[in-house]
């Protein structure tokens, strides 16, 4: 579980980083300072946190599935501006109404970077015993200020097309969700295990899959003729 977690929270803090190459520099800069200020100014709840309380929170099932409507909000929310920026850029010409909700889908940073945030400072708080509570707060954020925009520039020298960096974002995001399903589920499952396979039920759905495929394909090779006529 806490290994699922922690890579949850890499991809988190890069998916981050990546969506700031869409924003312009005084925006990143704004989104660095906030986020460096969470950090510094949260010491006195992070000093209160100890790995018991975590275990603890990574255990409430109550917990985790309202964490799972929080990830899933915010996943659905990034997809749905890779989908939107991938049909302004692909379609041309596209209503007004398409156009203001890419503008606000791009503002959106994501919320699950304040956690991330506030769990790397209780582990650094952790790892650093007998150092001033606020000077390990407030390096560390400074270390936060400085790595958004370093990382955000060093994500357009790496991938200069906005197309991939919009086909990585959607990946990511996709990813996150199913580490997501994986880690509030926490072990349990809704039905119990079954090794035996039902043949009819598989059967049923194979002849289902390859009915809609032939129909499918024939309503494609359709089009192409009625397209192809008019185009002669």
């Amino acid at each position: 579980m806490e290994s699922v977690v922690l890579v949850m929270m890499i991809v988190v803090c890069f998916n981050y980083i990546l969506k700031q190459t869409w924003r312009k520099p005084w925006f990143v800069a704004l989104s660095a300072a906030v986020c460096g200020l969470f950090v510094g100014l949260m010491w006195p709840w992070a000093i209160e946190q100890s790995k018991n309380r975590i275990a603890g929170w990574l255990a409430d099932t109550s917990l985790m599935l309202d964490l799972a409507v929080v990830l899933t909000l915010e996943v659905a929310l990034q997809i749905a501006f890779c989908i939107v920026a991938a049909h302004i850029h692909t379609a041309g010409r596209v209503k007004p109404s398409v156009v203001w909700a890419y503008r606000l889908l791009r503002w959106f940073p994501g919320l699950l970077i304040f956690p991330v945030l506030f769990s790397v400072l209780v582990a650094a708080i952790f790892a650093l015993p007998g150092v001033s509570f606020p000077l390990t707060a407030w390096s560390l954020a400074a270390v936060v200020a400085v790595a958004i925009p370093l990382g955000r520039w060093a994500l357009k020298r790496l991938l200069p097309e906005k197309e991939i960096r919009l086909e990585v974002l959607f990946l990511s995001n996709a990813l996150i969700a199913v580490l997501g399903v994986v880690a509030t589920v926490n072990g349990r499952t809704a039905v119990a295990g079954n090794t035996a396979v039902d043949w009819e039920a598989l059967g049923g759905v194979t002849a289902l899959v390859a009915a809609g495929l032939l129909l499918g394909t024939a309503a494609f090779r359709m089009k192409s003729k009625r397209m192809n006529k008019k185009l002669k």
